[in-house]
């Protein structure tokens, strides 16, 4: 059973798409589970000003792609680091064990994000 929360976003994406250039844009996946989350970033002033996702994925891989977004929303680069798995679980209301490589593969595309910004 998923929450009402993860289902909202799953069924009501929010920030679908990629932004065009300047935008940074990475893409990470699971080798698992074959999962794939592009995430694309403008930076303004140092913040995150725009957001935008595409996952080809499960259920909780697009909600959870949805509710990074919202998060991202106007953090810095230092707010960013703090992003974890168990935050991006809390954000779609908690995730199902076999589920949870979701929040790992939102949790990896910050990661990869702030690593190409070096």
């Amino acid at each position: 059973m998923h929450s009402a929360k993860l289902l909202d976003h799953f069924q009501n994406p929010r920030n679908v798409g990629q932004l065009p250039a300047p935008a940074q844009t990475v893409e990470v996946s699971n080798p698992i589970c074959g999962d794939i989350l592009r995430l694309s970033v403008c930076w303004v002033d140092g913040r995150a000003a725009e957001v935008r996702y595409q996952t080809r994925g499960c259920t909780a891989s697009i909600a959870t792609g949805s509710a990074l977004t919202e998060w991202m929303q106007h953090k810095t680069e230092a707010e960013l680091k703090a992003v974890t798995s168990r935050l991006i679980e809390e954000c779609v209301g908690g995730l199902q064990p076999e589920s949870k490589h979701a929040a790992v593969l939102a949790v990896d595309a910050v990661k990869a994000l702030l690593a190409q910004r070096k």
